[in-house]
């Protein structure tokens, strides 16, 4: 497969497994929630990248949907490129704000990306989907981008979305009005996408003729191809209405004589009320697709929303906020609705205004669901607009018209800020691994958000903790020979069968199905991928 290549691409390539660990600090007052804790809603302020990488030891494999909206890299958006790469060029590029001048702006939002999309792929599933808005500066880039992290196979769609649905009189040349949406999917475990339906998709249905199987359409008879191209598909059909026999005079029929008789032995050939139609028509159940509408790629804005509706919504919700095209939360909404179920988490690492978190919110309200959002922000606006949008539709806006909005769409979420890096020299303690109860420690409070006391560990039955939701249990060693051969094995989880709360259980591998898991209770974490890192340095 053909790679872009770029400049500083040699050195972010695997950028991400350099990036240190970092402690997730809690900030109570910030939060909606009494018990802090990284299993709830989460708004994460912090650069995205060292973000990402702390979250993977709770949330590796485990998002089912991921909605990003990046810098488009049109020269006129102020960022900079803040990754420390030990190279002599990029960190010349440290701090820089990147305008239209800059010759090498696409090169360093290639560096940005890449290795943000690579730990965006680790903390999805198996069975998930990434959707990433872009507009024509760099779609072309991050189609080579997305091929390379997540395999040209698994490209779904590039979806245009009308952001607007009027032209600019002051453009000299064209005036855009879509964005686009890249969708790719993690693995071919995820081989079925489908839309929910909507009155509008269902106002075609209707029983005419009073059918026992209920509202139904019709489709035409007729193949697109001609009686010379298909000739087996060229038979006569009688009008059991006026009993007379049709031929079509220029194409064949879509199906073959034996459906045909099918068809009509299940009574499935519309003709008109009273035999009127010139050839057969075959009736479509709105029964027979409950699973739903097939995605398609133009998302027009009466269904999505437009950049315009998500400028309202926010100066609606926090006032006239400084931002730039925000999301409306009707696309997110859309996107939620496609790509998770009621119980799945979705994350966003360009968080921005919000809009991912209002989204679920309000959706969890609408249906009664139980999805979780995870918002990383990297701005100063990370407390004032991101999760004091949050805030406020949880509590309710007076002001807005939305009703449930008005009354407010419940939830919590924890707020957290990127903490000091877990690097390995200062794990490590003259050459050795941390102890069992410093990575305990870490442990624990990573996975819960609570308190560590090491006065209720009990090492010897790898208990190390209990949390409001769970009991927590670590299978590790600090002498780096046995750590290479422990695993949750059965006998082990038999043991952890004994506590009837649900298990956390951290370990270096497991031997075990997710069957097996499920039936004991039992959640398995691997732990933090550093620690093997230093089993293989210290192994050499």
């Amino acid at each position: 497969m053909p790679r872009l290549q770029f400049k500083g691409k040699v050195f972010v390539e695997n950028l991400h497994l350099g990036v240190p660990y970092h402690e997730l600090t809690p900030v109570r007052r910030k939060g909606f929630s009494k018990p802090v804790s990284l299993h709830d809603n989460l708004i994460v302020h912090g650069d995205n990248l060292a973000a990402l990488k702390a979250l993977l030891p709770t949330y590796h494999g485990k998002v089912k949907c991921i909605y990003i909206d990046p810098p488009y890299n049109t020269g006129n958006e102020g960022w900079a490129y803040n990754d420390r790469v030990n190279s002599p060029m990029m960190k010349d590029w440290f701090g820089k704000v990147v305008d239209r001048d800059d010759l090498t702006r696409h090169d360093k939002w290639c560096c940005m990306m890449l290795p943000r999309l690579k730990l965006l792929r680790e903390l999805l599933r198996d069975d998930g989907a990434i959707f990433v808005s872009i507009d024509d500066n760099e779609v072309h880039r991050l189609r080579c981008l997305m091929d390379e992290v997540f395999g040209e196979e698994n490209f779904l769609s590039c979806v245009s979305w009308e952001k607007r649905f009027t032209r600019s009189n002051n453009a000299r040349m064209f005036t855009s009005v879509v964005d686009k949406l890249l969708v790719y999917r993690r693995s071919d475990l995820l081989d079925f996408i489908r839309e929910p339906r909507n009155e509008k998709s269902d106002a075609i249905y209707e029983n005419p003729d009073d059918d026992p199987s209920g509202p139904w359409t019709s489709v035409s008879y007729v193949n697109p191809a001609t009686r010379e191209q298909r000739p087996n598909l060229v038979y006569p059909i009688t009008n059991p209405i006026t009993g007379v026999k049709i031929n079509h005079p220029t194409n064949a029929w879509k199906f073959g004589l034996e459906q045909h008789r099918k068809h009509i032995a299940e009574q499935l050939l519309w003709w008109g009320k009273e035999g009127g139609l010139k050839f057969p028509r075959l009736k479509k159940f709105l029964s027979d697709v409950s699973a739903g509408l097939v995605p398609v790629d133009l998302w027009r804005h009466m269904e999505s929303g437009t950049t315009d509706e998500g400028s309202k919504e926010l100066e609606q919700i926090v006032g006239r906020a400084k931002f730039d095209n925000p999301k409306p939360t009707r696309l997110i909404e859309r996107i939620c609705r496609m790509a998770c179920g009621p119980d799945d988490i979705v994350l966003d690492s360009f968080a921005g205004s919000g809009t991912t978190a209002h989204a679920v919110l309000a959706l969890n309200k609408e249906d009664g669901g139980n999805r979780r959002f995870i918002l990383v922000e990297c701005e100063d606006y990370a407390d004032t607009i991101t999760a004091e949008r949050v805030r406020r539709v949880i509590k309710g806006v007076p002001s807005v018209k939305d009703e449930s909005l008005r009354e407010g769409l419940g939830g919590t979420f924890s707020y957290f800020k990127l903490g000091k890096a877990m690097r390995k020299e200062s794990m490590l303690e003259r050459g050795k691994l941390p102890s069992y109860e410093r990575l305990a420690a870490y442990i624990f409070f990573t996975a819960t958000g609570e308190e560590f006391d090491a006065a209720k560990m009990r090492p010897q039955r790898h208990f190390i903790g209990r949390s409001r939701n769970y009991d927590v249990f670590l299978i590790y060693t600090d002498d780096f020979e046995q750590l290479k051969d422990l695993a949750l094995t059965m006998d082990v989880a038999r043991k952890f069968s004994r506590v009837e709360r649900p298990k956390l259980v951290f370990a270096p591998t497991k031997y075990l199905d997710q069957e097996f898991l499920h039936q004991y209770g039992i959640t398995f974490q691997q732990l933090p991928f550093e620690i093997y890192e230093t089993v293989d340095r210290l192994g050499r």
